[in-house]
Parts: structure tokens; sequence; C-alpha cells
């Protein structure tokens, strides 16, 4: 007789949180049935196409049988030379393409990854909260156990890594930063750096920096690498994408560099779970960092534009908004005194203006909402009409 028994998921995926946007979802969908029209400032994603420039160059690799085969573990060198020339250039620092430099099928598959390569059952993870939720599943899936540091408005939004207790410190083994910050746009400043570089040293901790959105600044203020500072190629790695640099999100092509032991560690792991980045898809990577820079002064200008827009909009109904320093976002309190989950439940059933919940982000980021800059600014001062009739 067959079992009707539904399979029970492995424990990993048991210890995850529950999807905190799962109700979020069901509610959008029943509104969007009833005809409500929705402004949806959730998830970001730009909101324009990828430079022709780099098009151009993925329709000629595709043609190349010679892109058709699998591809180099460690990534086409044509685009880790590339990527290495991209660091020398923007922040004057050299890597080996050889053996500092691994390609990645967007920078999202390598931070998932890193844990599984370095840390073992049992050890901590420092994950900064509020924070990319992918720190912590990623540590869960390793069998690491996340330890929450507080990312708090008094201090810029950088951890107090003093504050984190010792008996943690002792079976601490990773440390993950994210500068410029996904969801708060804080940036890190080179004291904090060396800081956390001389913390890393001292208790013998690997740092994994998230820098998805180091080219994304605004003010014509460059946001630095963690390899500014001195000490950093010791303890660190640290993943870039073009995805938010290039409006290249769907393409799924990153890179890491850094500390070689680490970035070998982790193409050793690669090697055994995936077969690399299509080709092509390097080439028209390597046409992004070579030849299309240009239009990332663009990309940014424009999201300063729907920042200043937005920031001056919303200051306009009375919120206190700091407007952000580098990434796609505006991070602000909630203006009522609803938890987040609350608020933006109870705007998108009245306006149907979709925002992000803080807590979604983790414990830290209750109180406060998420607004994306990745749609046009007609959207953002729709939102902003809407907001105002509503708080």
């Amino acid at each position: 007789m067959k079992n009707n028994t539904p399979f029970a998921t492995a424990e990993r995926l048991q210890q995850l949180p529950p999807y905190l946007f799962a109700e979020l979802d069901a509610k959008k969908s029943a509104l969007q049935a009833k005809g409500m029209d929705l402004i949806s400032l959730s998830i970001a994603d730009p909101d324009q196409p990828t430079p022709p420039a780099i098009v151009a160059a993925m329709q000629t690799a595709i043609h190349d049988v010679a892109t058709h085969v699998y591809p180099s573990y460690q990534g086409a060198r044509a685009f880790r030379e590339a990527a290495c020339d991209w660091m020398a250039r923007h922040y004057d620092i050299a890597f080996s393409p050889d053996t500092e430099c691994l390609a990645l099928i967007g920078s999202k598959e390598g931070i998932a990854h890193f844990p599984w390569a370095f840390i073992n059952p049992g050890d901590v993870v420092l994950v900064p909260d509020p924070g990319y939720p992918v720190y912590a599943s990623s540590t869960i899936f390793a069998g690491g156990v996340p330890y929450f540091v507080p990312l708090l408005p008094e201090r810029g939004f950088l951890p107090d890594l003093n504050a984190i207790p010792t008996d943690v410190l002792r079976r601490a083994r990773l440390l993950f930063l994210n500068y410029p910050n996904n969801p708060t746009g804080a940036c890190a400043t080179r004291a904090f750096f060396a800081e956390a570089v001389a913390f890393a040293q001292r208790h013998r901790l690997i740092i994994a920096h998230d820098a998805a959105y180091l080219e994304i600044f605004f003010d014509g203020v460059r946001p630095p690498s963690i390899f500014s500072v001195p000490g950093a190629r010791d303890v660190a790695i640290e993943f870039h994408s073009l995805s938010k640099t290039f409006n290249m999100t769907g393409w799924r092509l990153g890179w890491a560099v850094g500390n070689a032991a680490l970035v070998q560690g982790l193409a050793k792991l690669k090697t055994n779970l995936d077969s690399g980045c299509f080709t092509a898809i390097q080439h028209a990577g390597v046409t992004a960092l070579t030849t299309a820079a240009g239009c990332v002064h663009e990309i940014r200008a424009q999201y300063q534009r729907r920042r200043d827009r937005l920031v001056a909009g919303l200051r306009g109904l009375g919120w206190a908004v700091e407007p952000p320093q580098a990434s796609f976002y505006v991070w602000t309190r909630v203006p009522t005194e609803e938890d987040s989950m609350a608020f933006v439940t109870r705007l998108m059933e009245t306006t149907g203006v979709i925002l992000t919940p803080g807590i979604g982000f983790g414990v830290a980021g209750e109180g406060f909402v998420r607004f994306p800059l990745t749609v046009p600014e007609s959207q953002l001062d729709e939102a902003v009409a809407r907001l105002a009739k509503f708080v």
C-alpha cells in the first residue's frame, strides 16, 4: 500500500526562519485579483536594460562554438583578468587572476557557498542584523551557528565588534560584512575596515565582505574596498557583482577576490557543486568591465536623481529620512506606532503601495521599512502621493 505521509524536509531546512513574505505575497495576489492598482516597491531589480554594448558582446560570443563547451572552473582567464584590472583601476589594488580571483555565478552563489568551504558543524558565524538573509541561511546549511550582530542607527549601521561576547568569539570562525549595506544604504569607512581587520587577526576570523553595491554610490564619494586597508589580504575575501553595476541581475555573473587560500578553498568547493558560468556570459562581462564602464556613471546619476526625489517627497510628509550614501535603497523608520509588518500590510491593503518590512532583514530591522530606487520616478511620485493620503 502506498504511504501517503508527506516527505519531511532535511533538518537544515527546518532550521530556517518562516518565510516572512509569504503572507505579503498572498495578500498581493488577492489584491491583484480584485483589480487593485499596485505599486510594488518590495523586490529591488533594476528597471533599466543591460547596456547595448554588453548585449552585443553576448550575441557575438554565443555564436562562437568555443563557448558551447564546459567553462573553466576558475572562470575564463579573460574575465578574471578584466576583474583584476577593474580592481586595480578603481581601487588601486592588485590581485593575481590565477590565484586570487574566481568567477562566480553571481555574487549570491559565492556568498551562499562560502561557509560550506570553511565552516564546520558548531562553528559560529557573525552575521549582520539587519542583513541579507543568505548570510544566515548559508551558515545553517553548512552546519554553523549564526550569531546576529546588530547594526544600529546611532553607530551609522556599523557593528560594535567589541560588544560581541568572549564565549561567542571563542567559537567564531567567520564574520560577514556588507558595505555599501543592504538594506540600510550605509557605507563603511577605512577606519572601520582597519578595525575589522585587526579584530579578525586578533580572533583568527575570516572576513567575507559582500561588495555587491560598491559601484552604486552618490555625491561623488566612492566607498572603499576592504582591501584598501593593510592586512586585509591576510584575512578577507570580497564578493563583487555585475548585477547592480551594469543592470545585469538576470545574467548571474560576479567574482571573488582576496586571500589566495580563501579564494582557492571556495574554488575547490565549487568544482564539486557546479560547472562554472557560461563562457559567453563571461565574454559579455569582459566587455562590461573594459569598454562599457562609462555607462555606470549614468546608472549612478539616475539612482541619485531618484534618491533625491524620494527623500524630498518623504521629508515633505514629515518622515525623518536620511539620504543613503550608496546602494539603491532608502531605509527609514516606520512613521506610526505599528511594527513594520503591520504598517506594510495596512499600507498595501489601503493604498496598493508595497514596501519591504524591516523585520524581514532581522530583529534589528524592526521599526524600519525599505524603499528601492529601481522603479521610474513617476512611480516614486505616485507612491509618495498615496502615502500622503494614507499617513
